[in-house]
């Protein structure tokens, strides 16, 4: 069984399928946390998929990074992480011969493989994703894989990140897309509406990033139907 860290309830829909388990984190780490711990009995892996920020300025709405395991070690993921509780076991490979990653990658040819970041907020601004680009090297940053990637160092479990971007580095989200997510990771329209009432100017912008996430969740649908390969022998 497939365990997957996302973070709004769309992802969920889209991403499950017989075998796969969702979470949606709507942007609580702890939240989050707590909920994969507590499926983590029958899984067999644990994947952070959805949408994501890009760090990269090559990168646009709609592409797809991965974040492959050699095997999986936890500082591979960085971010706002707690190390590994003291007596677990290690996280160990996926396959003795690693031919799920050549399908995976051939299933997904134009992806760009490379390391993603998690963080408990949302990187809103284009001088934020810079900071994080020169500090990190990393390709895209979302608020799921450090949780994620610690849950599986905790209990043994193959890791594995990819994920479809929606906003790009050279973006800053308006305000009205920082509030679109309750807790429970369903849409929060009423908070979207009134910060649009409140500041009508954002709408080209909101707009703007409302097209971008329509990419990414394309591209989604896509990456879906890969990740069924990491389930064959």
């Amino acid at each position: 069984m497939i365990l997957i860290a996302c973070g709004l309830q769309r992802e969920a829909k889209i991403l499950g399928r017989p075998g796969v388990i969702t979470v949606p984190g709507g942007g609580d780490a702890a939240r989050l946390e707590a909920m994969l711990e507590a499926q983590t009995p029958g899984a067999t892996m644990v994947v952070s998929s959805g949408i994501a920020g890009a760090l990269d300025p090559a990168l646009m709405a709609g592409d797809i990074v991965i974040h492959l395991p050699t095997p999986f070690v936890p500082s591979e993921v960085e971010g706002r992480a707690r190390s590994a509780a003291p007596g677990t076991r290690p996280s160990t490979a996926l396959g003795a011969n690693g031919s799920w990653k050549h399908r995976l990658k051939a299933a997904l040819p134009n992806a760009r493989q490379g390391t993603i970041i998690g963080q408990d907020r949302i990187a809103a601004t284009a001088a934020e994703k810079a900071a994080l680009y020169a500090a990190t090297g990393a390709l895209a940053v979302d608020m799921e894989s450090h949780v994620a990637a610690r849950v599986a160092a905790r209990y043994g479990l193959p890791f594995l990140a990819i994920r479809a971007i929606s906003d790009t580095a050279h973006e800053t989200l308006p305000p009205a897309a920082l509030v679109g997510m309750n807790p429970d990771g369903s849409m929060a329209l009423g908070k979207v509406l009134a910060s649009l009432a409140r500041r009508p100017g954002q709408l080209p912008a909101l707009i703007r990033t409302g097209r971008s996430a329509e990419a990414a969740f394309t591209s989604l649908a896509q990456l879906s139907q890969a990740l069924r390969l990491t389930q064959q022998n």
